[in-house]
């Protein structure tokens, strides 16, 4: 959340077209150009003048000086107040104000002229500080607007441009944003449409002054009013409900299974028999399906609440994630994804973690002994989906209500460590855990954790079941791994900050 707002004034705060298209209509009459279409003059909006008059007329600047002036003739009292404000302005402005945000309006108009239609339209009281050009013609570039918005909003104190949003309807907006350093927020309901400000390269897009307000808002609700053990109680709801699912169908089946042997036959692929042909025991195979089994159960228990809790996240994250990322940002998760599952594998095993924990061979034996496309397709896509319903979708989701990010993501990865219940899947799923939950905030779509979990039950499935793979397991290697795992997550880090 940034509590520094800068707002340009035309077609972001007011819909002025009646009365600067008129007054350019003024302003073109005086040449002898007549222009009965308001419409086509809207390019006026948001440039300098002058510019405009030079650009779309191909006046020399003493001409274009000039019609300025007979723009400003009739503008100065006719057609400042042919305007109107965006419904839900007002209501905006005070309810950002009632957050303690910082605002400035900073517009390529005159600033004698940006404040008397703010107070025009009582909403002057709203901004610390009003910028606009100068009127013998200095001060008209977007860009110099916006430095003096910003050296009087901040004072005598450090400018935090990291603290700052532009918000604006043009293109000249966005650019001038960059130049300065700061992001920008574009609006299509003003004069510049989305793919103006697509080309512009604005950091965010919203679409009406209501998605507007949401945005700015964001991270400033209030958490909602229930006790400790309320907030408690509400996640371990959804995870006993799918405990005791996912255990009571897998002992079901496993009773099931027990009592219909001596009825199958044939079934190898399920069942151990002895020389007379009798099942004296299940294979990894049967084991590992009654397992994801489980699991769909599990994960059917919690559907309703989760997709209740994923709609009201997607809801919540729909506006930070307007603008799509690059496809270097993918690039940059898919090197830490690779190189983290790597990289850890490999460092437990090379530090004897993997052979020291009985539990977790207990859980490697099981799950190794299945066929292996079986197993992929079990423990590398069925799991994942239903733990990323739980953990992701319900705990999680549920968690960032009440904490603030950093802390809620952090619980979270810790949360899903301590589930797996043995030191080497407990470290490893943090690390992981981690990981798959900042890329949910990162990118805004729960289908990117559930491909990171997916990727890493796959490699680490591959790493313990081809035997070929043993050359890989050397500390150079390891090193290698981590690194590129490291990085990724740092570039990534670096491309945009979540919090």
């Amino acid at each position: 959340m940034k509590n520094y707002l800068l707002f340009d004034l035309d077609g972001t705060l007011t819909d002025s077209k009646e009365g600067i298209c008129t007054c350019v209509q003024y302003a073109l009459a005086s040449f002898g150009i007549q222009e009965p279409d308001l419409d086509k003059l809207e390019p006026f909006i948001g440039p300098p003048l002058k510019d405009s008059f030079m650009k779309y007329y191909q006046m020399d600047e003493a001409q274009a000086q000039e019609a300025v002036e007979k723009y400003r003739e009739r503008f100065r009292d006719t057609g400042i107040f042919e305007n109107r404000l965006y419904e839900g302005i007002p209501e905006m402005l005070n309810a950002l104000n009632g957050k303690g945000m910082f605002m400035a309006v900073a517009s390529s108009k005159p600033t004698e002229y940006v404040r008397r239609i703010l107070e025009h339209f009582k909403i002057a009281k709203y901004f610390k500080v009003i910028v606009g050009s100068e009127m013998d013609g200095t001060r008209t570039r977007k860009e110099e607007v916006i430095q003096e918005a910003l050296r009087q909003l901040f004072g005598n104190w450090p400018i935090e441009k990291s603290k700052v949003y532009m918000i604006g309807d043009r293109c000249y907006d966005v650019e001038g944003a960059r130049a300065v350093g700061l992001e920008s927020v574009g609006v299509t309901y003003g004069y510049g449409d989305m793919e103006e400000l697509k080309e512009a390269r604005a950091d965010y897009i919203v679409r009406s002054v209501e998605e507007l307000r949401r945005f700015l808002l964001r991270g400033t609700e209030g958490t909602e009013k229930l006790t400790m053990s309320q907030r408690i109680w509400q996640m371990m709801l959804p995870f006993l409900m799918f405990l005791l699912v996912r255990n009571m169908v897998t002992y079901l089946l496993v009773v099931a299974c027990a009592s219909l042997g001596n009825s199958i036959s044939g079934a190898d692929f399920l069942f151990i028999r002895n020389e007379a042909g009798e099942p004296v025991a299940m294979t990894g195979n049967i084991s590992l399906l009654i397992s994801t089994l489980g699991y769909v159960a599990g994960a059917a228990s919690i559907l309703k609440i989760a997709r209740k809790m994923l709609r009201k996240t997607e809801e919540d994250m729909k506006l930070l994630h307007i603008k799509a990322e690059p496809g270097r940002s993918y690039g940059f998760l898919g090197m830490a994804t690779v190189g983290l599952v790597l990289g850890l594998n490999l460092l437990l095993e090379l530090v004897g973690a993997i052979e020291r924990s009985e539990a977790y061979q207990s859980v490697a034996e099981q799950q190794y002994s299945a066929w292996l496309p079986l197993g992929l397709i079990c423990y590398g896509i069925i799991t994942p989906v239903a733990e990323e319903l739980l953990f992701r979708g319900t705990i999680y989701n549920c968690v960032r209500r009440y904490m603030k990010l950093p802390s809620a993501m952090l619980v979270s990865a810790v949360f899903f460590g301590l589930y797996h219940g043995n030191s080497v899947q407990g470290i490893y799923a943090v690390i992981l855990g981690y990981l798959m939950v900042y890329a949910y905030e990162y990118f805004g779509d729960f289908r990117i954790p559930v491909a990171i979990h997916m990727a890493a039950n796959v490699i680490a499935y591959i790493l313990g079941n081809v035997g070929g793979m043993t050359v890989l397991v050397n500390w150079p290697v390891c090193a290698v791994c981590l690194a590129l795992g490291a990085g990724g997550a740092l570039l990534l880090h670096k491309e945009k900050k979540i919090f």
